[in-house]
C-alpha cells in the first residue's frame, strides 16, 4: 500500500523557516516526479513545487525564490525547505507524485487515492 507521511510543520513567525519531510512507502520515489502540494484556507489544493526523476525542478509563482524542493531516493524521502515564510503560506502541506491524476500503481490505483494527513504550517506573529 502506498503511503506518504509528511512531517516538519509547525508555528513560525513571518520571515522564519521550516523544513518539511515526506517519507514514502509502498512506492519507489526514484521512478516518479514528486511534488509538494499545499491547501491554504479558502483555496483548493495547489502544487507548490515539483522535482522530476532527473531533478528538473519547478515552483509555483507564490513560492519561487523562497522554497527549495529536494529528494533523497536512497531514503525514499522528499523535502521542502521553506524560507522567508509569509502569513499567506499558512496551510496544510502534502506530498505525492506530481501527476496524481495520471499516475497509477501496478495494480491500477490512481495516486490521488494516496493523500496523507499532511503537515500543518502556520505563519503568524
Amino acid at each position: 500500500q502506498v503511503q506518504f507521511v509528511e512531517s516538519g510543520g509547525g508555528l513560525v513567525q513571518p520571515g522564519g523557516s521550516l523544513r518539511l519531510s515526506c517519507a514514502a512507502s509502498g512506492v519507489s520515489i526514484g521512478v516518479h516526479a514528486m511534488a509538494w502540494y499545499r491547501q491554504t484556507p479558502g483555496k483548493q489544493r495547489e502544487l507548490a513545487a515539483s522535482i522530476t526523476r532527473f531533478n528538473t525542478i519547478e515552483y509555483g509563482d507564490s513560492v519561487k525564490g523562497r522554497f527549495t524542493i529536494s529528494r533523497d531516493n536512497a531514503k525514499n524521502t522528499v523535502h521542502l525547505q521553506m524560507n522567508s515564510l509569509k502569513p499567506e503560506d499558512t496551510g496544510v502541506y502534502y506530498c505525492n507524485v506530481r501527476d496524481v491524476l495520471s499516475t497509477y500503481t501496478s495494480s491500477g490505483v490512481r495516486f490521488d487515492t494516496f493523500w496523507g494527513q499532511g503537515t500543518q504550517v502556520t505563519v503568524s506573529s
